[in-house]
């Protein structure tokens, strides 16, 4: 069960796009998800960064709610992600397939072009617009991803993004960061796992 009544992190990526990355059956088989979120409030500048990362069972595996002062909303959710990967990097084996969460349009399609450039495709990164402002952060962005097994990175809605009321409400959930630090491995994929609908293999007269 993910976190606020909200479907498993792992329901979410099932059912979302992969910008630039196409969305195979079975790509339910990772080991682990994240969510992040940026917030950024034009009156006052504040603004918080929210990261909740889950094991492909729906195990929690942590949960961020930080304060945060970025410049603009891009910066924002930037850190938002360089926040996570972090996190789930220092928890999770080197080898993980993951699963990437954001509501951040540019940012999404920016971290799969990486990622098919880095596998030797005919993307280069040539192509991505970074904001000025967050090119510290993409550079460790870029090197989290590097690290993983694999991973790809789904655009949902910002409604149904679970890392959202964290980062626009960071002082409301701050109890989340004191929960005690999980390194929950993910169960074994069974065999018998069947695709989600929007990804099953069908006829083409379906």
């Amino acid at each position: 069960m993910a976190a606020y009544g909200r479907p498993a992190l792992r329901d979410l990526f099932d059912d979302s796009p992969t910008p630039h990355i196409a969305h195979p059956p079975r790509t339910h088989r990772r080991e682990f998800y994240v969510a992040t979120d940026g917030s950024y409030r034009l009156s006052d500048g504040a603004g918080g960064l929210g990261v909740v990362i889950e094991t492909r069972g729906g195990d929690r595996v942590a949960r961020l709610a930080v304060p945060d002062t970025a410049p603009d909303n891009n910066v924002a959710e930037y850190r938002a992600l360089h926040l996570g990967l972090d996190v789930l990097a220092a928890r999770a084996p080197a080898d993980a397939r993951v699963g990437v969460l954001v509501d951040h349009d540019d940012l999404a399609a920016n971290a799969n072009r990486a990622l098919l450039a880095t596998r030797g495709g005919c993307h280069s990164t040539r192509s991505l617009s970074i904001p000025e402002r967050s090119r510290h952060h993409w550079r460790g962005i870029r090197a989290r991803l590097r690290g993983f097994g694999e991973c790809r990175v789904a655009r949902i809605r910002s409604a149904e993004n679970p890392a959202h009321p964290l980062a626009n409400t960071p002082t409301q959930y701050h109890h989340v960061n004191e929960e005690p630090p999980r390194c929950v491995l993910p169960t074994p994929a069974g065999r018998d796992e069947i695709p989600p609908p929007s990804r099953a293999d069908r006829p083409a007269s379906d």
